[in-house]
C-alpha cells in the first residue's frame, strides 16, 4: 500500500562531485518554488561525492528547512540516487533535475502547467543542443525510436533529467542498473499519459561532464534489457518458446529433407554438414523451450512471493450499498 503524499511538490536532485554548482542551483530553486505558493521539499541525494558536495549540502540545509539531504555511503550511480530520492519523496508531484546547473529551474512552472492538463508524466525537451553526432545524437535517436516502438510513448529527449511525475506513478516504478532515463517507458504499462515541454539547455559553469563514450555503449545494453522487460517480463515463454519453435521447426525440416534423400536416393548423409546443422537446431529448439518454462516459473515466483500485482487501478467508483432487510431499522408504529 502506497502512503498518501503529504506535500505538493518533491524535488529530487542526484549529486556527484557538484559542490560549486549547488549554492546557485539551490538559490534558483528557492526563488521558483516559493513563487509557486505550494508546499514543497528539496531532496538532495549525494551519491558518494569525493569533493565537498555533502558539506555544502549540510550548510545549505541548516538555513533551509525545506532541504532534505540524503548521503549515500558510496557512489552507487545516478539511477540509485534517483531511487533513494523517490523513496523519500512525499510530494503529490515529484520533480527531477540535474545538479550541474544545465537544467533551468525556471522551466518547472511550464512543466507543472502541462501536467495540469491531465498528464501523468511531463518531460523536458532540450532543443537545438550542440552535441557530437556519433556519441550523443545518433544514440539518442535510436533510443527514442526503440522506446516508441515498444511502448507507444514518443519522446524527443528521453535523456533530459528535468521531468515531473505524479506521486502514484513514481512510487510504483522500481529502478535497477542505469534505467533512470527510461522511467516513462517503464511506467507505460500503467497506461500513463506523457507529454513534452521545450526547456532550456544551459552550458555547464562548474566541474566536468560525467558523460563519456562508455555511457553510450551502456545505453544500448539498457535498451536491450528494456525491450525484453516491456515486451516479455510477464510472459517470457512467448519469447523463448517462439525462438524454440522456429529453430526446432527449421531443424525438423532439414532432417526430414535428408531422410527423404536417404530413402529415395540412398545417398550417404554422414558427409553432409547440413545433417549436423539440423540436429543442432532441434537441440537448440528444445533448450529454448525449457528456458521459457524456467523463465515462466521464475516470473511466477517473482510476482507471487512479493505479492506484486499485474495490474494498476486508477480509481474505483461504486454506489453505497442499500441497507439489507436485517439492518433496516423498524419504523415507529409497526
Amino acid at each position: 500500500m502506497i502512503p498518501k503524499p503529504t506535500l505538493d511538490l518533491s524535488i529530487v536532485i542526484p549529486i556527484h562531485n557538484e559542490a560549486e554548482s549547488l549554492p546557485p542551483l539551490h538559490a534558483e530553486l528557492d526563488v521558483v518554488l516559493k513563487a509557486l505558493g505550494k508546499s514543497y521539499e528539496i531532496i538532495a541525494v549525494d551519491d558518494g561525492s569525493r569533493d565537498d558536495s555533502l558539506q555544502v549540502l549540510k550548510q545549505l540545509a541548516q538555513a533551509d528547512p525545506h532541504l532534505v539531504v540524503v548521503g549515500l555511503r558510496r557512489n552507487f550511480g545516478q539511477t540509485a540516487a534517483f531511487a533513494a530520492g523517490f523513496d523519500q519523496a512525499r510530494g503529490e508531484v515529484v520533480i527531477t533535475i540535474d545538479a550541474d546547473g544545465q537544467n533551468d529551474p525556471a522551466d518547472i512552472p511550464a512543466l507543472l502547467a502541462k501536467m495540469a492538463e491531465g498528464y501523468d508524466i511531463v518531460s523536458g525537451w532540450r532543443q537545438n543542443r550542440k552535441e557530437p553526432l556519433f556519441t550523443r545524437k545518433i544514440p539518442s535517436r535510436v533510443a527514442n525510436a526503440i522506446i516508441t516502438s515498444n511502448t507507444g510513448i514518443s519522446l524527443h529527449d528521453s535523456g533530459c533529467s528535468l521531468k515531473i511525475y505524479r506521486y502514484e506513478v513514481i512510487k510504483t516504478v522500481k529502478l535497477y542498473g542505469d534505467m533512470h532515463r527510461f522511467i516513462p517507458a517503464f511506467a507505460s504499462w500503467m497506461g500513463v499519459k506523457v507529454a513534452e515541454v521545450p526547456v532550456k539547455d544551459r552550458a555547464r559553469k562548474f566541474g566536468k561532464s560525467h558523460v563519456g563514450f562508455s555511457r553510450t555503449f551502456r545505453v544500448f545494453l539498457d535498451l536491450f534489457t528494456l525491450s525484453f522487460l516491456l515486451s516479455f517480463q510477464s510472459k517470457p515463454m512467448r519469447l523463448f518458446g517462439g525462438m524454440g519453435a522456429a529453430t526446432g521447426a527449421i531443424g525438423v525440416l532439414i532432417l526430414a529433407y535428408l531422410a527423404l534423400i536417404k530413402i529415395f536416393e540412398g545417398a550417404p548423409l554422414s558427409n553432409r554438414p547440413i545433417l549436423w546443422l539440423g540436429v543442432m537446431l532441434v537441440i537448440l529448439g528444445v533448450q529454448f523451450l525449457f528456458f521459457g518454462l524456467l523463465a515462466e516459473m521464475q516470473m511466477r515466483t517473482y510476482y507471487e512471493s512479493q505479492g506484486k500485482s499485474i495490474y494498476v487501478v486508477r480509481e474505483i467508483i461504486s454506489q453505497p450499498s442499500s441497507p439489507t432487510p436485517e439492518t433496516t431499522p423498524a419504523r415507529a408504529g409497526k
